[in-house]
């Protein structure tokens, strides 16, 4: 069963993933969308989105860190071990609970605005259902990671076992260490990632990179008088 969880699953989680993200961008292009709702409802929106993105982007880059670099690397550098874990502690708890904060605004706006409710499909309540227990299992790690000791040092199990993944030969007994708190949180984020291209979550792989390269936007006068000089490329005072 371990080598099965956490030897074969991962793998197989990988392939969903990757396929299920090419299978959506071939035969779901126009689909490839979050569906905004900002129509609807903004007042709410414009304070959970915030929340819930950067929120998000800080546990991605605490996940990056905790996950990918090793312990002799921030031993090498002088971060000893308490400091690691206090700033885990205080970074990761704000920013997970500002996540959490933030999509419990989004569901209670999704529930509550009527033709918001109404374009939810049960894709994305399953999506929700995830999203919530994942980011309440990493809340209850970074908890359990901060009050230290070896059984609660995930460095030592999970992420041997995450970097061991890369290299084809998964660390299956470093993984079989780890805390039961530490497994279900692993265990949700890889079904996360599993239903990912099914979901409005797949938005997050496209990037508006041209968006930092459009042309200036043409405004054009309703006047039926001809304009005194040609429009100019740039930004005019106004």
């Amino acid at each position: 069963m371990s080598w099965l969880l956490w030897g074969a699953l991962p793998y197989v989680m990988v392939v969903i993933l990757i396929g299920g993200t090419i299978w959506r961008y071939r035969y779901d292009r126009f689909g490839w969308t979050t569906r905004s709702s900002q129509l609807h409802e903004s007042r709410l929106l414009r304070v959970g989105s915030p929340l819930f993105h950067f929120g998000l982007l800080v546990v991605i880059i605490g996940h990056v860190i905790g996950l990918v670099i090793p312990k002799s690397w921030t031993d090498a550098v002088g971060l000893s071990q308490h400091a690691y874990h206090l700033q885990a502690l205080v970074l990761g708890a704000i920013a997970g609970a500002a996540t959490l904060v933030g999509v419990g605004i989004l569901i209670y706006r999704r529930r509550t605005t009527g033709p918001v409710f109404t374009a939810t499909t049960r894709n994305d309540k399953l999506m929700y259902v995830v999203l919530v227990a994942a980011i309440v299992a990493g809340l209850a790690t970074t908890l359990l990671g901060a009050t230290g000791g070896d059984e609660h040092n995930y460095r030592l199990t999970v992420s041997p076992w995450f970097r061991s993944l890369f290299v084809l030969q998964p660390d299956v007994a470093a993984m079989s260490a780890a805390g039961p708190a530490f497994q279900l949180h692993t265990l949700i984020g890889m079904l996360l990632f599993a239903i990912w291209p099914f979901t409005r979550l797949v938005h997050a792989f496209t990037a508006p990179l041209g968006y930092l390269f459009r042309p200036y936007i043409v405004y054009r006068s309703r006047t039926e008088t001809p304009a005194t000089r040609p429009a100019r490329r740039g930004w005019e005072r106004t």
